[in-house]
């Protein structure tokens, strides 16, 4: 509920908004500007002083103003002509014109109103009650992205639309704040919504009579500084019963023009400065440096309208469209999604059409809006659930192991989990047995026992909605056709081949760049935007189901690199090692944020075995802030399977890389990297707690050796891996 209540504004009043945020950014110069071109008048000069000098200069003054800026304006006759002019407090000369600022008043109004009148106003404060709904569920929004509140400004992962979104925000939203509720404050005052709070004091029943008092004599201005003054008018010439009208920061009053006499005052009310502190925080009036702040603050809007339609339109293209999609409250089958590249909600879209055309009331949702309360009508809770990663949660289920804890389970509504992974990996469906755990635990009655899906088989779907329809009472197939996502041919320009001496063929593909598409270029999807360690989803002939390798260059290498090794009777891996310069082969790209180096200048310790190296060696080749690098690289024999020999060399002599150790496993005396690692015990643990981050990429056998010798080689200093790992500074890809 809190994404739709930030999604809705921000998509709907986009332009508004971008209207609003920059003719407010370009408004909040013109006090800075005002401040630093007008002259200021001096700590100790009085009012009398400056209407003295100013009547001696133009001694038809009617009316001396000073705005919240500093600038002092004079108004007179002369002649029978009006006269104005922005004066020099020293001197009581006129040295500018006071005429209004033509671009000014031009950019006020169209902030203000639109030009429209009071139409223009309330879509202007629309626009401001948008911008404050964005900024509080915002702020929610951040602080369970980071965390909580104390983790504000901790390190962002994930798409770059998606992080450029919330580091602008975080800095930003307290500005955004702070300019939406003040903006309708005065909207409310422009119509009349709040008090008036008037202080003006009433005009004295009786004067002298007598004129022609000197200013200097007059006690009131010559103990009011000028820093005070807001207005000082001047009796009307010839006119006996008029008086002086000063306004200051305090208050107001009447001065008799013949005696000097205060006449009548009245202190400035509470409801007025509050009122005027709303309007010098929302237009910098009186706080140049403010304004320019705010004015900076509002820039982040477009920026963040930005990101926040490109996050909205992946996040669209990533789920498949499901047409009958009965609201939450009304369903009778809800089914939740956890996926993190988006192949989980193409089975939940099979599902729903299955149950919908049974004749079932059926919402699908993502994991992240896990709601009981709101499943007033439900029979069942289907959770499907991949797993990303080392066991963790993909990224449309962030936050329901949370809420399934805290909130208690529906009597009499069921839970059955299916998870969704490839057996190949360690922590195969580990998230989802986690899940299936955590509701038994809750105290939710299970549907059906726990089952799981291998490498997105059909088959293995199948066989589970048979026994979902089981247990439902009603005959449900679920003939999933997985949707092959959209690819590339990528053509091969050059390939180095290793590891035949030694039984294990291996070879580093290079293929030339795709072209992408003017879109694809301004939301960094496809082939637009990629690094090391990103993965390359390649679909091998006669499967449906891609493979993904690991990248070893980035977008401004000027090619797409990964190295393969050939395995017996894989599909893929074989289809792969037959391609000569010139082939081409269907290609896609995943993004995997979550394992790339940091932005920071602490050291990296690579490790890596076999072809577990290729994003190892982006790593370094991308290390152009020669920061501290050392690799630690398995290998069979130096002489057949020594992968990137010679850029090691020329990276190492350019300063990419700092040490390089070779574990060579079929020498006189065999060693894998984690042997290596334990010889460096001293130096590793050294610069670990010195902040050094440790990424490991291979087999997931090598890892297992690797993360064993760590916990050994760190115990000393009180560390662990799974430390690090809550750190961010231990990451692995393994297969």
């Amino acid at each position: 509920m809190l994404r739709v209540a930030h999604r809705w504004p921000g998509l709907l009043a986009a332009l508004l908004l971008t209207v609003l945020a920059l003719s407010g950014a370009a408004l909040s110069l013109y006090p800075a500007t005002e401040r630093l071109s007008a002259p200021q008048a001096g700590a100790e000069q009085s009012v009398a002083d400056l209407a003295t000098r100013i009547q001696a200069a133009y001694p038809g003054v009617e009316q001396i103003r000073r705005a919240p800026s500093g600038r002092i304006t004079a108004y007179w006759f002369e002649g029978g002509q009006p006269g104005a002019a922005v004066i020099d407090p020293a001197t009581g000369q006129g040295v500018g014109s006071a005429d209004p600022n033509q671009s000014q008043r031009w950019l006020t109004n169209l902030h203000r109103s639109l030009f429209l009148g009071d139409g223009g106003r309330l879509a202007m404060a629309a626009g401001a009650a948008a911008m404050l709904i964005l900024s509080v569920s915002g702020v929610v929004l951040v602080a369970r992205r980071t965390g909580g509140w104390r983790a504000w400004f901790a390190p962002l992962r994930g798409p770059l639309a998606g992080r450029i979104h919330v580091e602008i925000a975080r800095i930003a939203v307290l500005g955004l704040l702070l300019s939406s509720t003040t903006a309708l404050w005065m909207t409310a005052s422009t119509f009349g919504l709040l008090p008036e709070g008037d202080s003006t004091p009433v005009f004295p029943a009786a004067v002298s009579g007598e004129t022609g008092v000197a200013l200097n004599d007059l006690a009131l201005l010559a103990d009011t500084p000028v820093t005070a003054l807001r207005d000082l008018t001047f009796p009307y010439p010839g006119d006996a019963t008029d008086v002086f009208t000063l306004k200051t920061e305090q208050g107001s009053g009447y001065l008799d023009q013949g005696t000097g006499a205060l006449l009548a005052w009245a202190d400035l009310g509470g409801w007025e400065r509050v009122s005027e502190t709303i309007y010098m925080l929302h237009t910098g009036q009186g706080a140049a440096l403010l304004g320019l702040v705010l004015g900076l603050m509002s820039l982040g809007v477009p920026a963040m309208g930005v990101t926040g339609a490109v996050l909205w339109i992946a996040g669209r293209a990533g789920r498949p469209r499901l047409r009958g999609n009965a609201p939450a409250s009304r369903a009778q089958t809800v089914v939740l999604v956890g996926s993190e590249g988006g192949t989980t909600w193409g089975f939940a879209a099979t599902l729903h059409k299955a149950l919908t055309e049974a004749g079932q009331a059926v919402h699908v949702a993502p994991m992240s809006g896990f709601a009981p309360q709101r499943y007033a009508h439900a029979d069942r809770i289907l959770v499907l659930a991949a797993t990303y990663g080392d066991g963790a949660a993909p990224s449309s289920a962030k936050g329901f192991l949370d809420r399934l804890a805290k909130l208690a389970p529906l009597p009499g509504v069921p839970m059955a989990v299916l998870g969704f992974g490839d057996r190949s990996f360690p922590a195969y469906c580990g998230y989802a047995e986690e899940v299936a755990a955590a509701a038994e635990a809750q105290g939710w009655d299970r549907l059906i026992r726990f089952d799981s899906v291998d490498r997105q088989s059909p088959q293995d779907f199948a066989r589970w909605g048979r026994a979902l329809g089981t247990a439902l009472g009603i005959e449900l197939e679920l003939a999933h056709c997985p949707v092959q996502p959209a690819s590339l041919p990528l053509t091969l320009i050059s390939r180095r081949d290793y590891g035949a001496e030694v039984q294990a063929p291996t070879a580093i593909l290079r293929f030339a760049l795709p072209r992408v598409s003017l879109w694809c270029r301004l939301t960094g999807r496809g082939f637009a935007r990629f690094a090391p360690g990103d993965l390359l989803g390649v679909l091998p002939e006669g499967s449906d189901v891609a493979r993904f390798y690991s990248l070893a260059s980035s977008r401004r290498d000027g090619f797409v690199e990964i190295a393969v090794k050939k395995h017996p009777g894989g599909l893929c891996s074989n289809q792969l090692m037959a391609l000569e310069p010139g082939d081409s082969v269907p290609a896609f790209l995943r993004r995997n944020p979550d394992f790339r180096p940091d932005r920071s200048a602490a050291p990296l310790i690579l490790i890596g075995a076999g072809t577990g190296v290729g994003p190892l060696a982006g790593f370094v080749r991308g290390n152009a802030r020669q920061r501290p690098v050392y690799l630690f690289f398995g290998m069979r024999h130096p002489e057949s399977d020594f992968l990137y020999d010679a850029e090691f060399a020329g990276w190492q002599q350019d300063g990419r890389l700092t040490r390089l150790v070779p574990a060579v496993s079929r020498a006189a005396q065999p060693a894998y990297v984690q042997d290596a690692l334990r010889n460096e015990a001293p130096e590793i643990a050294r610069l670990i707690r010195n902040g050094a981050r440790v990424m490991v990429c291979g087999g997931r056998e090598m890892a297992a050796g690797v993360c064993a010798a760590m916990t050994e080689m760190l115990k000393p200093a009180g560390l662990t891996p799974a430390m690090l790992k809550a750190e961010g500074r231990y990451a692995e890809d393994v297969y």
